[in-house]
């Protein structure tokens, strides 16, 4: 072993141990354990704090448990040590017997005065935690003292931080309960935040036994901010008390699974609400109730509340400030977007709100869409998360106001549209919904089942995910979607091959090689794409050729059928356009790769219809915007029965022509040998 191996052992040995005799066994733990190669053990001694092991030298409780006795301790990193400003408490670091990761139970307790529990969560990808800290994997050390006791350290990301105390409290506070805790809040460190009005909710309401209840639980509590709204702490019953607590169960942040529902304590035959869990881009954690089955007094959807202070331990758990209760739907969506996310949030500005980019744009454009919506008795928005405001393209149109109220009335749906509702008009195709602005319409695809589910939604030629759904309001709902709709961030291919829609087309032009020009961003491409079920129609009309169209050995006629579908030019066609140029000179002819496409476009009862060889075609979703052109997606194709010969055996397929030439050759060949 090299100096260096020897070194980070001895300072092992002195943090486990306190002793050099046991130098040489834990040397052979390093040299003989595959894990703890010698380049693992200069990064251990990268990973050894000096202040933490100071601190173990300081405390004789800890110095004689560590000479002494059995124990399991937990080393945080030197960066944890960097990013953390508070008082270390090594005792809160220390249990007083021997865990390796596998024999760690859900809660042990530490050696600290009261001796208040450390929370073990085992998530689903094999992490551990310890409280809100996760054990960094083939980083723990096994070993026995002088005294032959077991000891383990467990080298940790974060510092343990136990319930912190004020200076001047009076009380003497030492493991307390949830309900201790609420009662004793003014003498806790808590940022500055006040609990009473939630405290004197709990009181009136007789839940105290929830918050006394032993075992392992998680806590939400409301800072009384929250409670601004004069009539809110009036709804905050005994139902709304028990959705802010999830039964055993503990859950830090950390640790915390993305939107897992967990069932909270206000779940019963007739009222079932659901808390989970998730993180934004920025780092910020939130926390969702659900009340899936809802009553006279407390009604179904989604409420978001910020986290504001996370991880309290408790005796019975952990506590999490939130900033506004839980399961209470008392503003409307203008509210919604103002208060929580937009100007006037719990911290007296948006700088933070999770919709605040929304908010701005919305604003800056002179705000009369947020009149619009106020003015709206039922409305559901789908509003873009901050995040999806960075893509390069909405930079530009920002500056251009027109443009960017099209794009925010795309966002509007004139209808109180949740989930549910998405499910059953998607239950037999794809749910097409009218927004605000005159013949846009959105596109929802419902994908998998329960809460494996994925929501999609189109507009303006964009796909966006909805993260977050149901967030109610009084008077609707907001959607949280991952882009911006009507902002085009993809080619004419790229949108082939991600739209449900147009899978069929996609795919015969990908055997037909029709498709490779329409990534070029050098050109502006008009297409008009028979959706799926517009060539499921051909199947009953023409059964023969819808069959010969879909075989690679017919490439040429399909390659020629899907070029009369697109237009070239230097610049798009938009079915206003189309109507204009066909009520000025009847019908329109458009180039295509190999000739023209001549058609006539007219507008009935607000819906776009193609009139081509005498046939009327209905134009399902107009104006899908690409970075390279421009896709209507019309029911059926424009087609024909001659399009394909197949009768009589006349058309010669190109593996047979392949297989009678090569015939040729070698008879030919045969012939010169003779």
């Amino acid at each position: 072993m090299t100096s260096s191996g020897l070194r980070a052992a001895a300072a092992l040995l002195l943090l486990c141990a306190a002793t050099f005799a046991a130098a040489a066994e834990l040397s052979d733990k390093l040299r003989d354990d595959s894990e703890l190669s010698q380049s693992t053990a200069k990064s251990f001694r990268r990973l050894m704090p000096v202040r933490f092991y100071s601190q173990v030298e300081q405390n004789p409780i800890a110095n004689a448990t560590l000479t002494l006795r059995s124990c399991t301790i937990f080393v945080p990193t030197n960066e944890a040590f960097q990013r953390y400003k508070g008082s270390i408490h090594v005792l809160y670091h220390i249990t007083t017997a021997a865990f390796s990761k596998e024999q760690l139970p859900k809660s042990v307790s530490s050696d600290m005065d009261g001796n208040p529990p450390l929370y073990i969560t085992k998530n689903r990808n094999g992490d551990i935690y310890v409280n809100n800290a996760r054990i960094i994997p083939s980083l723990s050390v096994e070993m026995t003292n002088r005294e032959g006791k077991r000891q383990v350290m467990h080298i940790i990301d974060e510092v343990l931080q136990p319930l912190s105390v004020q200076k001047n409290a009076k009380d003497n506070i030492n493991n307390p309960d949830a309900m201790q805790f609420l009662q004793m809040a003014e003498q806790l460190e808590l940022n500055d935040f006040h609990l009473r009005t939630y405290r004197s909710q709990v009181t009136l309401a007789k839940k105290e036994s929830v918050y006394q209840s032993p075992g392992a639980h998680t806590f939400l509590i409301p800072i009384d901010e929250s409670f601004k709204l004069s009539a809110r702490s009036g709804l905050v019953d005994a139902k709304v008390i028990d959705g802010h607590v999830i039964p055993n169960t503990v859950i830090f942040t950390a640790a915390s699974q993305h939107d897992d529902p967990k069932t909270s304590a206000a779940f019963e035959d007739l009222l079932k609400v659901t808390v989970s869990f998730f993180k934004q881009k920025d780092g910020k954690m939130y926390v969702k109730s659900n009340t899936i089955v809802g009553d006279a007094k407390h009604r179904e959807g989604v409420v978001l509340a910020e986290i504001v202070k996370a991880n309290i331990p408790v005796q019975n758990g952990v506590v999490h400030l939130i900033h506004r209760p839980l399961m209470i739907i008392d503003t409307t969506v203008t509210d919604f977007l103002k208060k929580n996310f937009g100007c006037n949030s719990f911290k007296e500005n948006g700088e933070n709100g999770a919709l605040r980019k929304f908010y701005e744009v919305i604003m800056d454009n002179g705000g009369e869409v947020l009149d619009d919506i106020t003015n709206l008795s039922e409305v559901t928005i789908l509003a873009p998360s901050n995040d999806a405001w960075n893509a390069s393209l909405i930079e530009n149109l920002l500056r251009n106001r027109k443009k960017m109220r099209e794009i925010l009335n795309m966002h509007i749906i004139r209808d109180r549209l949740n989930v549910d509702k998405i499910r059953q008009k998607n239950a037999n195709m794809i749910a097409q919904v009218p927004t605000v602005n005159n013949n846009t319409f959105l596109y929802f695809n419902v994908k998998g089942e329960g809460t494996d589910a994925v929501i999609t939604v189109e507009g303006g030629g964009v796909n966006a995910t909805i993260i977050q759904a149901d967030v109610a309001q009084t008077n609707g709902y907001v959607h949280i979607i991952d882009r911006v709709l009507g902002v085009p961030h993809t080619t004419v291919l790229g949108k082939l091959e991600s739209d449900p829609m147009m899978s069929d087309t996609y795919k015969m032009g990908q055997f037909s090689h029709f498709n490779d020009q329409l990534n070029n961003t050098q050109r502006r491409f008009t297409y008009f794409v028979p959706r799926d079920k517009g060539w499921q129609k051909t199947e009953l009309d023409y059964p023969s050729a819808h069959k010969k169209l879909f075989m690679p050995d017919f490439s040429y006629h399909s390659k020629s059928i899907l070029e009369r579908h697109l237009a070239i030019a230097d610049h798009v066609f938009t079915m206003k356009d189309l109507v204009q140029y066909s009520e000025q000179a009847g019908n329109v002819v458009l180039p295509t790769f190999r000739d023209s496409l001549q058609l006539r476009v007219e507008e009935e009862a607000g819906r776009y219809v193609i009139i081509w060889n005498y046939k009327k075609i209905n134009v399902y979703r107009p104006d899908v915007e690409c970075t390279n052109g421009i896709i209507h997606v019309i029911d059926y194709p424009l087609l024909e029965e001659k399009d394909v010969v197949v009768s009589g055996g006349s058309y010669l397929t190109e593996s047979s022509i392949c297989i009678i030439l090569a015939n040729l050759i070698m008879i030919t060949v045969a012939k010169i040998l003779n």
